[in-house]
């Protein structure tokens, strides 16, 4: 295995924006760039040995200083929504900027971590790489000094692991999560919709026309959120059903069975064309289930167009919202209390 780094464009201040691509000698290969320490693209053979990119995302970096659909970034200090834009922590009250209605997403959509200059270290031993970021006190309103570290490795099993580490000099939110797009046909593929999901998770969060968790956790069976027996991904995406047709299908946040902080195996998907599967595991108590139904029409690489549903995500996290919500698990971080996860994504074939 090996790691090769060149040049990937220049961000906005003339610093250089480099990709890092990983190979394991099994004709799979990883790239990531420095810009939101964006996985970029993930190189694996097909059924045939035939190999295609599986995630969606640009090629040249400059390109993610855009990304509207945040294709293959870490997202932070927290991904997903908070309600009001605002939260109380410790008697004190923090403003948010309020980008998705009267809601904050995934931070800050123009200054959030997704689209800063991260720098990178590279290990030849362990063939991986490391990107460190630091972020002041106040920084997007989140309180505390934090420090973030965000390691993609490969192995000769053909897994990608993600380990995420943070902490703060304050208690402060921390909800760490890679918003990439998978699409196991290939990147410019099309649909995901006759992609099949498998996922071990027998309750999710049920949220509002703003996509804010209610605070409720609701059970799957008999209805269309029950992926505990694999099902294609548009079998059930346009039932009516209010929380899909809230979302415009698949946008919700679904509990993990057993969550006990260790790495868990909670999801596995599959592309009956290419006979490509994915295995998910994680040590985080929810994944983030988006089928890609609002991916605004845009060119992405190899001339490609992608569109609505080209790709899904399996965003692993803390409950959206859980500040407001006293059942969730907790997702304050900071002081003695560090956050660290791993989140692991297995490729191989039927």
């Amino acid at each position: 295995m090996s790691v090769e780094v060149r040049s990937f464009g220049t961000y906005p201040d003339g610093q250089a924006i480099k990709l890092y691509t990983i190979s394991n000698g099994n004709g799979m290969q990883v790239s990531v760039t420095n810009v939101g320490a964006a996985l970029v693209k993930v190189i694996c053979p097909d059924k045939n040995g035939t190999p295609a990119d599986v995630v969606l995302g640009f090629d040249e970096g400059e390109a993610y200083l855009e990304n509207v659909s945040f294709f293959g970034c870490v997202i932070g200090p927290n991904a997903n929504r908070i309600a009001d834009a605002s939260f109380c922590l410790d008697g004190c009250t923090y403003k948010l900027d309020a980008n998705n209605g009267k809601n904050n997403l995934h931070s800050h959509k123009e200054k959030g971590w997704h689209k800063r200059l991260w720098k990178a270290e590279v290990h030849e031993n362990d063939e991986s790489v490391t990107f460190y970021l630091e972020d002041g006190d106040g920084s997007l309103g989140f309180p505390g000094n934090k420090k973030a570290a965000v390691t993609y490795s490969l192995d000769s099993e053909n897994a990608l692991k993600l380990h995420y580490h943070a902490d703060s000099d304050k208690r402060t939110l921390l909800n760490l999560t890679n918003h990439s797009y998978f699409n196991l046909e290939g990147h410019n593929s099309g649909s995901i919709e006759g992609h099949e999901l498998w996922m071990g998770a027998s309750a999710y969060t049920p949220a509002d026309e703003g996509s804010i968790p209610t605070g409720k956790i609701a059970d799957v069976k008999d209805t269309p959120m029950d992926f505990r027996i694999s099902k294609k991904v548009g079998q059930e995406i346009g039932a009516d059903f209010e929380q899909l047709t809230f979302a415009g299908g698949y946008d919700h946040n679904w509990v993990i069975d057993g969550w006990d902080q260790t790495l868990r195996h909670f999801a596995t998907l599959k592309a009956p064309g290419s006979g490509r599967i994915m295995k998910v595991f994680t040590t985080l108590p929810g994944v983030q289930f988006y089928a890609g139904n609002f991916i605004e029409k845009q060119a992405g690489k190899d001339r490609s167009l992608y569109h609505a549903r080209s790709g899904l995500c399996l965003e692993t996290q803390y409950f959206p919202d859980t500040i407001h919500h006293p059942g969730f698990p907790d997702g304050i971080f900071g002081e003695e209390k560090e956050y660290d996860s791993v989140t692991v994504y297995q490729f191989g074939v039927l």
